[in-house]
């Protein structure tokens, strides 16, 4: 990243060199820039020339940029002059924008120098109609990834997000449901780029590229950074808070103030057909122009071939070469069995000869993790053969980290439920509109008991979120809390998730209670499937203990870590003697990690845990009104970030075992990461997420989980000696 100081030279100099050329150009749109771009975190040169189609939409794309500009701190310089495109000019910005550009608008010497200025290191995003511009020009459609085609009426389609680790995708869930113009592409850019979107064509009319139907991407370009989307054809799309949040976190990534992974990935692998390792009825046949001279044969109404080193684990799209003198038929894509979970069907039509290939595919729905079983349908006698066929796969969820813990509150109770209210009226409120808390849960005061519903989408956000534990919060057998967690467990197993236990500080809580609760969540729980241990730690149950230090003595618990981690809430490597490890749970000390390095390299030294806590924010005024506890303002986002950033960083962190996030719904202390209503009943005061990583509305109600998403696909454990 340039600094500041070099930018505000930077552009003082090159701003003047375009203010002359323009003023000769004398061009329709001037550029127009912020008047404080200079001291902006950033620079982004938007470019709308048309010399094809014009879309009304620019203007409404160029305002929804420069708004984005306003929230997440970069300058927006707006422009169709071409004479932008010099080399000095090009570097003052981080990233270009062409912003449906259409047909032939740069000279050859503008082309060199947005060439040179991506290869270089620039960043460049092109939006829905850049891939409608400069058809010969080799290097850009490289740059782009693919020229447009054709396209259908407006209309609605199912999006599909194939890649939600990137900035620009992290906020969607894995389908969007979204008007816009779908454009067909000459080519198919999946083999040199990342793709993030892609279209479902079974879902509207008019599309011509099949089950894979990449919509947006990004890639590496040179040592710059390349992202496109189709989408943003009408004026209404840049009015949307999902797209919105898409073009921000493209902004950023091209800008290089966002990582993001744009390696293309590894194209599936494609299998013989001939290769099964179990079958009814087929056979290996030879034809000369097959893959190999072989192909899979012999097939009636029926059979079927498995393929035991295949497995459909994310499976996605299923394509296959085929061809048939025969009666044709059906290929049914199944998962462990003939009779397993139908993933999907292709129609295989008659090719006229048995050595006249065709391709079929097919987009896969279902979803299931066994190996993959070909079953094959049609009428009587030969039906056709296949030759070879690829089974694409894509993360259909947010991959769940094991070694990311949230701190997990179940003791809410509504009258619906529980008979009266539970904890939302601590601080004197008044439920359902007053609660105890300076957020409002989007649920309302939910009650930890509704497992069907509540709990239940608790734990789809848990998995949204990527962290792989909740770590409940348990306060003595046979409590409140206690007769809700196989309720949480078995809503916890629907999902993935795994579940831990925070140990409260009940009264008379002593070292030997202690001893005598883990046993009993050992034995009560512990056959449960969703019962956390860790295998990285020879399976061991998870139990955190807060306020550790009001013990002195914890000698007791030598009777149970050998079965068990129990890690002490401090960082003080004098007060952890009998413990497993250490964590901190607050979540303002993040911020500045005090202490953190030294407990981290600590518990290298002597293999034991460190689980360093982050957090949101933390803001309790509703909850405990005069507390002088400091507080912890979100700053949209800044402030969680830092403190990721300072726990995975060793230099700050001491390379953390596993991070603890504070917390996932203790709204009394404003520490949640679960969403948040962004209309909240008036007149309370309540606050919202609105603004955090650029987001609106209710964009921003999920923003951050998916944050929690991003820093959880980025930590991989210490390892321990």
């Amino acid at each position: 990243m340039t600094s500041p100081t070099r930018r505000a030279v930077r552009r003082g100099l090159t701003a003047l060199a375009l203010t002359l050329s323009c003023a000769l150009a004398a061009p329709a749109t001037t550029a127009q820039a912020d008047e404080d771009d200079a001291r902006a975190a950033f620079d982004v040169l938007v470019f709308s020339r048309t010399a094809g189609f014009r879309h009304d939409s620019i203007p409404a794309g160029i305002d929804a940029l420069r708004a984005l500009g306003t929230q997440a701190d970069f300058s927006v310089t707006a422009t169709e002059d071409p004479a932008a495109f010099t080399p000095a000019n090009l570097a003052t910005y981080e990233a270009v924008v062409f912003l449906n550009t259409t047909g032939d608008v740069l000279n050859g010497t503008q082309q060199s120098a947005l060439e040179s200025y991506v290869d270089g290191g620039g960043g460049f995003l092109g939006v829905h109609a850049a891939a409608d511009t400069e058809y010969d020009w080799p290097y850009y459609g490289r740059l782009v990834g693919a020229y447009f085609k054709s396209h259908p009426a407006i209309q609605q389609a199912t999006v599909r997000t194939e890649d939600r680790g990137h900035p620009a995708t992290a906020h969607l869930g894995a389908t969007w449901t979204h008007t816009d113009e779908w454009y067909n592409y000459r080519t198919n850019p999946r083999p040199g780029v990342r793709v993030l979107q892609t279209l479902d064509e079974s879902t509207y009319s008019g599309g011509e590229m099949g089950a894979d139907h990449p919509i947006t991407w990004c890639h590496p370009q040179g040592k710059g950074r390349s992202f496109y989307t189709g989408l943003g054809h009408t004026a209404q799309s840049y009015s949307d808070p999902a797209f919105r949040a898409l073009l921000l976190g493209a902004v950023r990534y091209a800008a290089g103030q966002a990582p993001g992974d744009c390696s293309a990935p590894a194209a599936p692998a494609q299998v013989e057909a001939e290769s099964f390792t179990s079958g009814s009825g087929v056979q290996i046949a030879a034809h000369g122009p097959a893959s190999g001279g072989q192909t899979l044969g012999y097939i009636d109404h029926g059979d079927w071939a498995a393929y035991a080193s295949v497995s459909t684990a994310g499976a996605r799209a299923f394509t296959a070469r085929v061809s048939s003198a025969g009666a044709g038929g059906t290929i049914e894509i199944r998962s462990g069995s003939a009779t397993g979970t139908l993933l999907g069907s292709v129609r295989v039509p008659v090719t006229g000869g048995w050595e006249t290939f065709t391709t079929v595919s097919t987009t896969l729905t279902a979803t299931a993790s066994g190996p993959l079983v070909l079953r094959f349908t049609g009428g009587s006698g030969a039906l056709f053969d296949i030759d070879t066929f690829t089974l694409a796969t894509q993360a259909t969820t947010t991959p769940l980290n094991p070694n990311v813990h949230l701190f997990y509150y179940p003791w809410y109770g509504s009258p619906a439920v529980h008979g009266g209210w539970r904890h939302w009226q601590q601080g004197g409120h008044t439920p359902p509109d007053g609660i105890g808390a300076d957020f409002y849960p989007a649920l309302g005061p939910y009650d930890s008991g509704d497992f069907d519903g509540t709990v239940a989408q608790h734990m789809k956000w848990v998995a949204r979120s990527g962290a792989g534990v909740v770590v409940t919060s348990w306060w003595g057998r046979g409590s409140y809390e206690d007769r809700l967690a196989r309720g949480i467990l078995d809503a916890a197993q629907k999902e993935g998730v795994k579940v831990a236990w925070h140990l409260e500080p009940y009264a008379g809580r002593t070292a030997a209670s202690t001893v005598a609760d883990i046993e009993y969540i050992n034995a009560t729980y512990g056959d449960h499937p969703a019962f956390h241990r860790s295998a990285r730690h020879g399976n061991k149950s998870a139990f955190y203990v807060f306020q550790s230090l009001d013990v002195a003595d914890w000698s007791a618990l030598d009777q149970v870590t050998d079965t068990s981690i129990v890690l002490a809430q401090t960082t003080d490597t004098s007060k952890i003697a009998h413990f497993s490890g250490m964590y901190t749970y607050d979540g303002i000390a993040g911020a500045t990690a005090p202490g953190w390095k030294q407990a981290g390299d600590h518990a290298r030294a002597h293999g034991l845990i460190w689980a360093p806590s982050v957090a949101p924010g933390y803001l309790d005024d509703r909850a405990v009104p005069g507390n002088t506890t400091p507080t912890v303002e979100r700053a949209d986002g800044a402030a969680y970030d830092r403190q990721w950033t300072n726990a995975l960083a060793p230099a700050t962190g001491g390379s953390p075992t596993w991070v603890s996030v504070t917390s996932f719904n203790e709204w009394h202390e404003g520490s949640t990461i679960e969403p948040a209503d962004s209309t909240p009943p008036a007149g309370h005061g309540y606050r919202t997420y609105d603004g955090a990583y650029g987001r609106t509305g209710t964009a921003a109600e999920t923003a951050y989980l998916d944050r929690t998403a991003y820093w959880s696909s980025r930590f991989t454990p210490s390892t321990r000696r």
